[in-house]
């Protein structure tokens, strides 16, 4: 089985826990506003790799994922490759490697449900907290979406969500409060993390001829997304007490 992938990163830190090697496949539907990586959209682009191939070069850095550390399959959108993710995963699992989903949730439910087989952590991106915004700034489909989240919940795979601050967009109390309650809603659900919007993206959208939606907006500061996970670790301590 072949995958056609954007890039490799040997040791990441911050898409899962531990020391990770991260796999970022190529193709996306969606076309979120504050995408990050425009040159992973078109799914023939990219360089075709064989999973036994891949695996080798995991495996270079093995001694490295002591603890809790892994490999994280990321975008792009890598439920559009669900056969190839799927096989890379059993693999892994069959070495003892710990894996990643980092995913938007959107695609094939029943491929998601061979990839989830064996996957040990889902982490996946909650873009927006209604279907009208879902559809308007990512071109996605809400209840897709929760479909997906209820099917990490279904199969005991432990989830992480993750939700992007951009200021003057989804960066209310309102809107950090429905992030919470759809969020809760899942009991396999570990951790809710709120991410800020920066433009560091904005030099490939130009190399790409490519318009950044959000190229006027402000980025989210340090201090407004403390102050917002402040306000999160309210709701989500006031709703442990009401259980």
């Amino acid at each position: 089985m072949k995958g056609r992938i954007h890039s490799f990163q040997s040791l990441g830190a911050v898409d899962g826990p531990g020391i990770r090697y991260v796999i970022f496949m190529q193709g996306c539907s969606l076309r979120c506003v504050y995408c990050h990586n425009p040159d992973t959209w078109t799914p023939s682009l990219g360089e075709a790799y064989d999973v036994n191939e891949v695996l080798t070069k995991i495996l270079r850095y093995k001694p490295y994922f002591a603890g809790n550390g892994g490999v994280t399959v990321s975008g792009g959108e890598p439920l559009m490759q669900w056969q190839f993710v799927s096989e890379l995963f059993q693999k892994l699992h069959e070495v003892g490697i710990h894996t990643c989903l980092d995913t938007a949730g959107i695609g094939d439910l029943d491929g998601a449900k061979n990839v989830l087989l064996h996957t040990d952590l889902v982490l996946c991106d909650l873009k927006f907290s209604n279907a009208i915004d879902y559809q308007l700034y990512c071109r996605g489909n809400l209840d897709h979406v929760l479909s997906f989240l209820r099917l990490t919940e279904t199969m005991s795979v432990p989830l992480w969500i993750r939700h992007v601050v951009v200021p003057n967009l989804t960066d209310s109390e309102e809107n950090i409060k429905k992030i919470h309650l759809l969020s809760a809603q899942f009991s396999n659900l570990q951790k809710l993390q709120l991410l800020p919007f920066k433009k560091i993206c904005i030099s490939k959208y130009d190399a790409l001829g490519l318009n950044f939606p959000l190229r006027d907006y402000d980025e989210c500061s340090d201090s407004q997304i403390q102050k917002l996970s402040e306000f999160l670790s309210e709701l989500q301590i006031a709703n442990f007490g009401a259980r």
